[in-house]
């Protein structure tokens, strides 16, 4: 698989009062964040994706007096060769690792109670990992990938996008980050919308 250097690597745009600052979360930044006890605690040490991936780093700050709505389905990396490529989920990349668990030797265990990411989840997880060799990755995947939900006024919310690496021919790449939802009426529909766009000089070695 190929190693991409995006330049400049680190992007911020702002519409409206909403700011998006996007960070190509290169190999060596994603073992350094899953190192991190700090932030991971016990399940720190492995990092969850794998090559073939092109991970980013995003940050919404939602500088208005609204709330707003994420949507990280419907973002998008495209290449200048017209490949359009969609985000990849826990599901894939769980499914990955367990095809590969005989060559891994991932760690199993036990988790009684998982820790709920910002939109995550906070029930027990304890019988459902038991049974999932890759419960680690999950756990990992779960707390940092960027999740779907509401962002209310003066919050800022960051997680990881990640996708299927494109064609090493690629030479340009643009991530959009699409739909982030605005002004709601009484009903509960948007009224309005926000998409972002960030192209990066990309080269695969």
């Amino acid at each position: 698989p190929a190693i991409w250097t995006l330049e400049p690597p680190l992007q911020t745009s702002t519409q409206g009062e909403v700011e998006v600052t996007v960070n190509h979360a290169s190999p060596t930044y994603l073992n350094n964040l899953f190192n991190n006890q700090q932030v991971f605690g016990s399940f720190a040490g492995v990092n969850p994706f794998y090559p073939e991936h092109l991970v980013f780093y995003v940050t919404v700050a939602n500088k208005s007096d609204r709330k707003i709505h994420l949507h990280p389905g419907k973002f998008a990396l495209l290449d200048n060769r017209g490949n359009q490529l969609n985000p990849i989920g826990i599901d894939v990349v769980t499914a990955l690792a367990e095809s590969r668990a005989p060559v891994a030797g991932m760690t199993r265990g036990l988790l009684q109670d998982a820790r709920p990411g910002y939109f995550g989840f906070g029930l027990p997880l304890g019988k459902f990992m038991s049974s999932k060799p890759q419960w680690r990755r999950f756990i990992l995947m779960q707390q940092s990938l960027l999740q779907q939900g509401f962002l209310y006024p003066g919050v800022t919310y960051d997680g990881l996008v990640a996708f299927w690496t494109p064609p090493k021919a690629a030479t340009t790449l643009r991530l959009l980050i699409a739909e982030i939802s605005s002004d709601f009426d009484a009903k509960g529909e948007a009224r309005s919308s926000y998409d972002f766009s960030f192209e990066f000089g990309a080269q695969a070695r």
